[in-house]
């Protein structure tokens, strides 16, 4: 018994120990990070507008085919986003703010990524405007067995930050220093174009046909999918608004249902046009996520996907679009080769 008490005793020191030392280091690393953010006050800016993730991909990233679905890469490189933006908008004095996603610009799905890869993702601020700042994303995926190294994703987003006190406040953006003239112009009419786009989008509103009863094969209404999904805390922001991220992956699984149920082989992303959210989704409100096949060729096939949102407590404000965009799929074999893809019948039998 006096020798339990003594291993107990001596446990128990080595655990205060271990203890000490784990919260001197916490400590430590809290005084740099509060010297970092000071500099970064004084400076305006952070001495870096880049931000870096890396993340294993796990069997629960990917389809049955090994292939890591579309949308956890969509949902990282937004966070990667997110982060940089809401980082950089917060180097200046006023309310604390938070990074909202307003737009993706067309993201190419260069090379798959598979379970055991490494997913490096690099977000940068490469333009700002007063209230907007746009940030370039791309993906690395690494074998950590062979140290083989590809390039799988390109993307660009724009962001506005909301304040914390007011999310419908939007805070003004601190400038970042161009490495030329050209740069900044080249960045401004990026700016201006997203803008243009954004306002046509928004004007012309698509509603999704209900599917016909019995579809023929190959049709439209044969493949046309809807995800239904009650937002939670875990989807949303500090604001309480869903991540743009976790719409997004919403919208890539459909739009792969979509496209599995037209070719019933292994689909995979290969491209996303402008996804545009027109407005914010609130936790507790219902998200109904369609998608339908808008055009197929030989080789691939173009998914309109829709988000629309309700609130379950204020129904009668009723049902608004909040997200809208394209998806492009391919279809693969067990070698992960592209096959050809089924044509598309028409209703009037065309």
């Amino acid at each position: 018994m006096d020798c339990s008490r003594a291993q107990q005793s001596q446990a128990s020191d080595e655990v205060d120990k271990t203890t000490a030392v784990v919260e001197k280091q916490q400590h430590s690393q809290s005084k740099q990070v509060s010297k970092d953010v000071r500099e970064g006050e004084k400076t305006g800016a952070w001495k870096c507008t880049k931000n870096h993730l890396s993340r294993i991909m796990w069997p629960d990233d990917a389809n049955v085919a090994g292939n890591v679905h579309g949308g956890n890469i969509l949902k990282m490189i937004e966070e990667a986003g997110c982060i940089v933006g809401t980082r950089h908008c917060n180097t200046q004095n006023g309310d604390r703010c938070l990074a909202a996603l307003v737009r993706v610009e067309k993201t190419e799905f260069l090379s798959p990524v598979f379970i055991g890869e490494v997913t490096h993702v690099t977000a940068e601020i490469t333009h700002t405007s007063k209230h907007s700042l746009e940030v370039q994303v791309k993906v690395m995926a690494e074998n950590i067995l062979t140290g083989a190294k590809k390039l799988a994703n390109k993307a660009a987003l724009w962001y506005v930050p909301c304040s914390l006190q007011n999310v419908d406040k939007i805070m003004e953006v601190p400038p970042i220093k161009y490495a030329s003239a050209e740069q900044e112009e080249e960045g401004r009419k990026r700016y201006e174009a997203q803008k243009m786009e954004r306002l046509e989008t928004k004007a012309r509103p698509e509603e999704m046909m209900p599917s016909p009863p019995n579809p023929e094969k190959h049709t439209v209404g044969f493949s046309q999918s809807s995800l239904i999904h009650l937002v939670g805390p875990s989807d949303c922001t500090l604001h309480d608004y869903v991540h743009g991220g976790v719409t997004m992956k919403l919208m890539d699984e459909v739009a792969g249902i979509v496209a599995a149920r037209h070719c019933n082989t292994n689909i995979v992303t290969a491209s996303v046009d402008a996804i545009n959210f027109h407005r914010k989704i609130k936790k507790g409100c219902v998200v109904t996520v369609t998608g339908r096949l808008t055009f197929v060729s030989n080789k691939s096939m173009e998914i309109e996907v829709l988000v629309d949102a309700s609130s379950v407590v204020e129904a009668e404000k009723g049902k608004y679009r909040a997200v809208s965009a394209f998806f492009t799929f391919i279809s693969l074999d067990k070698d992960n080769k592209p096959l050809p893809v089924p044509a598309l019948k028409y209703s009037n039998g065309k």
